[in-house]
């Protein structure tokens, strides 16, 4: 399994806010607001993956006074880092859409105002999640070997 590539993180995120920005533009008038702390919970979800990557990292590599970690509980680690970076970087496209229709029309409209605020804020909490789903899966990453392996005889 390859480490998440950035680059395909923002591919999928310019996709998604293409798509939100043509849905927004098409539905603006009927949408009701956004609330303000609309995102906040995508800030807790990275941040709570942050700190597990932490403590996961240092049972990985046997810090001394922590248990060894299972196969499987790494692997599952890695499946939700990736999944939550993946939906971090859907979920920030689609602020980033909703974005660019509301903050040309903000100084007109409070409606697009307030819309621009909960944007905002959402995509800093969808960012933090991207963030904290990466540094999941780097923390999953075993060390090197400090040692070269000898070769096998055959």
């Amino acid at each position: 399994m390859t480490l998440t590539r950035p680059r395909d993180l923002l591919a999928v995120g310019l996709v998604a806010a293409l798509l939100a920005n043509v849905l927004v533009r098409l539905t603006y008038g009927t949408l009701p607001g956004f609330p303000l702390f609309a995102g906040v919970t995508l800030a807790v979800l990275g941040l709570a993956e942050a700190l597990a990557g932490t403590t996961l990292r240092a049972r990985i590599r046997r810090r001394p006074g922590t248990e060894p970690v299972q196969p499987l509980v790494a692997a599952r680690a890695v499946l939700v880092a990736k999944a939550s970076s993946l939906g971090g970087a859907i979920v920030a496209g689609a602020w980033v859409g909703l974005l660019a229709h509301v903050v040309p029309r903000s100084a007109e409209v409070s409606a697009a105002a307030s819309d621009t605020a909960s944007a905002l804020v959402g995509l800093v909490c969808a960012l933090g999640l991207v963030a904290g789903g990466l540094w999941l899966e780097h923390c999953c990453r075993t060390p090197d070997d400090p040692e070269p392996r000898a070769p096998q005889p055959r």
